[in-house]
């Protein structure tokens, strides 16, 4: 198991220096930042729930929505990069967590833009590094994602905390913008729909998971502190 995980290090490092802005982070999501994303898996009432990944990677977090998974629920996982879509295909072929729901999951190597369909999935998780893209990807992002929604479906997300203000301190006027962009388009979304919000101290590094429900309007300013196209190709 070590040496898998070592594996997976090396190879997300890798394309992290040769792809920044799509892969977004060093190391694969920690087991503390991978549960808090997984909250809402497995919580339907005995319902049979369809879940969306977007952004798998080397499956760090689809390993734990894997363990939460109900026996009728399905998953769908979606990845523009083709490194982490072999690593998938070979992880959910090989390794025991993923036997139980081989049947019930699809890959899809595309990006999630391209996915078809709306108001499918109960529970949305997103491992887009949303800090890295333009304001206006960051808006067509969070639009598709809230159409892929059913209507009372959650959407589970997560940023590297103060990322966005630490950037700015060093980056030029240019750059600025940009991230004053992507925090508006954030707000948009975060300021009426957020339900909870989880800080993940132990992450490297720390991280906030954002869960949003466009059912449910609600502002958690002050509370977020508390624990709180073309069809894609199937592989």
């Amino acid at each position: 198991m070590a040496r898998g995980r070592f594996h997976e290090y090396r190879l997300f490092l890798g394309e992290y220096l040769r792809n920044f802005r799509s892969t977004g982070a060093l190391l694969p999501s920690g087991r503390s930042l991978a549960k808090a994303l997984s909250r809402y898996v497995g919580k339907s009432n005995g319902h049979a729930q369809r879940i969306l990944e977007v952004g798998p990677g080397t499956g760090a977090v689809t390993r734990v929505i894997a363990r939460r998974m109900g026996p009728a629920d399905q998953l769908d996982l979606v990845e523009l990069n083709d490194v982490f879509v072999a690593r998938l295909r070979a992880a959910l072929a090989e390794e025991p967590v993923f036997r139980p729901i081989a049947s019930r999951t699809q890959l899809f190597h595309s990006a999630v833009e391209e996915l078809p369909g709306e108001g499918i999935y109960d529970v949305i998780i997103s491992g887009l590094p949303l800090n890295n893209f333009t304001a206006a990807e960051v808006e067509q992002i969070l639009a598709k994602l809230a159409a892929l929604l059913k209507a009372d479906g959650t959407l589970s997300f997560f940023e590297y905390i103060a990322v966005r203000h630490a950037r700015r301190l060093i980056s030029g006027r240019a750059e600025r913008a940009r991230l004053r962009g992507v925090g508006r388009a954030l707000a948009a979304v975060l300021g009426p729909y957020e339900i909870r919000r989880d800080w993940i101290w132990p992450n490297v590094p720390p991280a906030w998971v954002h869960h949003v429900r466009f059912s449910e309007p609600k502002h958690l300013s002050g509370t977020a502190g508390r624990a709180c196209p073309p069809s894609p190709k199937s592989v």
